[in-house]
This record gives C-alpha cells, sequence and structure tokens, in this order.
C-alpha cells in the first residue's frame, strides 16, 4: 500500500528532461522599463523586503509539502527575493542561505542589516558629520532614505546617516526618497 502511494504521488509531480523532479522555475518577465519582474507580483526580481514574522520556515521548494530547511528567527530582517511561485517567495538573506517562504510572512517595509563593523550613523550625510551612534554588525535597522551614497536608518531609538556600503539590504545604486 505504501509503494502504491508513493508512485501515486511521484507521478503527480512534474518530470524534467532528465527524469528528475522538476522545481518549479520562478521566471521573471522582462518589464517595459527594462527591469526583470515576477511574474506573480510584477514586482522587480531581485528586490528587497523584510520578515515580518517572528519566525519563518525556509522550505526546500514553494509548498508546504517541501522540506523545511531554515527556519529565520527574527522580525524585521532583511531578505532578497530572488523568485516568485504562486504564493512562494524564493528568498536569501545576507549570508545566502534561503529556500522558499510563503508571501505572507514577508512585509514590503524596507530594512537593512549593518554588515560592517562598528558602523556610524551620523546627523548629516557627510563623513566629517558627528556621530548619532554606532551600530555593530548584524544590528537590524528601519531603512528610511537613500541618495547615491548616503541611507538614513533608524534602529532601537536612534538616527542618522550610514555609509550605504556599510548595509545589507539596499543595492548600492538604489535611490530611495
Amino acid at each position: 500500500m505504501i509503494r502504491v502511494l508513493l508512485l501515486i504521488v511521484a507521478l503527480a509531480l512534474p518530470l524534467s528532461a532528465t527524469g528528475q523532479v522538476a522545481e518549479p522555475v520562478a521566471n521573471g518577465v522582462m518589464g517595459a522599463d527594462g527591469v526583470l519582474r515576477g511574474p506573480e507580483t510584477n514586482l522587480p526580481i531581485p528586490r528587497f523586503v523584510s520578515l515580518k514574522a517572528s519566525e519563518a520556515n525556509v522550505r526546500r521548494g514553494p509548498s508546504l509539502s517541501h522540506r523545511i530547511d531554515w527556519v529565520f528567527m527574527r522580525e524585521g530582517m532583511p531578505l532578497r527575493v530572488i523568485g516568485e511561485y504562486g504564493h512562494w517567495r524564493r528568498v536569501v538573506d545576507n549570508e545566502g542561505v534561503g529556500g522558499w517562504i510563503h508571501y505572507s510572512l514577508i512585509s514590503g517595509k524596507r530594512t537593512v542589516m549593518i554588515a560592517s563593523e562598528d558602523t556610524s550613523i551620523l546627523m548629516r550625510p557627510e563623513a566629517k558629520a558627528p556621530a548619532n551612534a554606532i551600530l555593530e554588525v548584524g544590528v537590524v535597522a528601519e531603512l528610511k532614505e537613500c541618495n547615491q551614497d548616503w541611507c538614513l536608518i533608524e534602529a532601537d531609538g536612534h538616527d542618522g546617516w550610514a555609509v550605504k556600503n556599510a548595509l545589507w539590504g539596499v543595492d548600492q545604486t538604489e535611490i530611495l526618497e
């Protein structure tokens, strides 16, 4: 009985050209603006989001039947969406670890993670401006604004400008107003 059930389940899954079970491909669609866009949301791929939940299962594939490989346990953590399939988003964290999570567990609210040792957040976007605080690697901050080289962030009641290349969760060419 178990062998028959396994065969039925295996037959229900799509196969690749090599006969292996095919993982759904998270193809994007090239927009008129030349930006790759997700087939489900029409939002840019890749893009940054944040973790809405304090705990989120990260699965090997885009369904509840896929194995859980990781559990993200940090609300507000920035994630990079690199694919879409139905209600699932393929994401990676700042270490490149990731998989598929349900779209209800992520938010469009932008956050960044401090990526450089002892990053100063300054009163103005100028290298010689006075510091408001010094943040350690791994601190998660809300992203408020970015110009070409600097981002305005807020963490634990301290806000100020940080050099963009000290942050993970924002593209180096990205401008946010």
